[in-house]
């Protein structure tokens, strides 16, 4: 971003903040509107903590709240938002508030109760009561975040036509690919898992990952052709070729990582032979294939996906413990810093709003 431009942001976000100090006071048991904070992508690789005007006022089916944590998703916040082209951006899509406000046709919260709900690293959310989830008794903000995340596989996990025991593959264990072997092991599936980098392996063997290799076994007669379904989370185009060739006849390979770039120079022909000769069922993890909530005659539902996930990681089915770093909104850039450049062997960060300060 140029120069002029990030200026033009910060005094839009001033003159936002001034605009709300100097407004008459609204009658009644509401406050009118609070200052709140948004991490802000204001220029490639530069975020910063930016405040602005934010209503409290809640519509009759909303809730409002602080929040408490929000969790980075690092290869989709680095590379559409950390490191892309437009700004400002407001990254983020999972957050744990604890509910201040509620409307009057709201029925499932009330003031004090601890909320999950889809949404970016600010300080304050209002969201619409069906938009969100209460978090189990006992499960800590930080840890319930991450339910966003097991919802990626958690789609895979009702739409596969591979029932338990069957063998699975998840080739690649970055956030969404550890929490799919998880998500997979914990429904009863014999989960295999494949990763180059050596700390992710060693991460995953150290919080409850089974059968860790460091490529897909094409070689290994006991397990090539054995598997009914392979799960692409690397989004690296070697991987889903190899895991064409890894599942059984008509098994399913699913893919559910980003393929951000191109890495090698693999022909077409390559995976069409794989294909054609594996009978195999190759297609995309949309996650958003789901609808939001339970419909009449179909099966599962992203809401009940994140419901299930708060509950696994509420019973220890799912263990999230051990595989992230914490830091202060305030230290937002140095986050998105040690996550681009690797300096920090977890897999993923979580923002604890409780430390922040304005």
């Amino acid at each position: 971003m140029l120069p002029y431009k990030r200026l033009a942001v910060q005094l839009e976000c001033v003159w936002m903040l001034l605009n709300g100090l100097f407004k008459s006071p609204v009658k009644g048991n509401q406050m009118n509107s609070i200052t709140s904070h948004t991490v802000t992508v204001t220029a490639r690789e530069l975020a910063e903590l930016l405040p602005s005007e934010f209503s409290t006022e809640v519509g009759e089916e909303e809730i409002f709240g602080r929040t408490l944590a929000s969790l980075v998703s690092a290869g989709t916040e680095l590379n559409s938002a950390y490191l892309g082209q437009d700004f400002p951006k407001t990254p983020g899509y999972s957050a744990v508030i604890e509910v201040e406000k509620v409307g009057s046709k709201v029925e499932k919260f009330k003031p004090g109760d601890i909320a999950f709900c889809m949404r970016g690293h600010r300080s304050h959310h209002k969201v619409s009561a069906n938009q969100a989830l209460p978090v189990p008794a006992g499960l800590s903000p930080e840890v319930a975040t991450f339910a966003r995340m097991m919802g990626v596989s958690m789609t895979t996990l009702n739409t596969t036509t591979a029932r338990p025991p069957a063998r699975v593959l998840v080739c690649g264990l970055g956030l969404v690919g550890h929490l799919a072997a998880k998500n997979f092991q914990g429904a009863g599936y014999e989960v295999h898992t494949v990763d180059p980098v050596d700390s992710r392996r060693r991460l995953a063997a150290e919080t409850g990952v089974r059968n860790i290799m460091d490529s897909v076994p094409l070689d290994d007669k006991s397990l090539a052709g054995t598997f009914s379904l392979a799960i692409e989370c690397s989004g690296h185009e070697q991987a889903l070729l190899d895991a064409a060739k890894a599942i059984r006849k008509r098994g399913e390979v699913v893919c559910i990582a980003t393929p951000w770039r191109r890495y090698t120079d693999l022909l077409m022909h390559d995976l069409h032979h794989a294909i054609f000769h594996n009978y195999a069922v190759i297609r995309s993890g949309w996650e958003w294939e789901l609808p939001l909530h339970s419909e009449p005659f179909r099966s599962g539902s992203i809401f009940d996906n994140l419901s299930g996930a708060l509950r696994w990681l509420k019973e220890g089915r799912v263990c999230v413990e051990g595989i992230y770093s914490r830091y202060s909104p305030n230290d937002a850039q140095q986050a998105y810093q040690d996550l681009l450049n690797k300096k920090t062997d977890r897999l993923a960060v979580v923002f604890d709003w409780k430390s922040f300060q304005e």
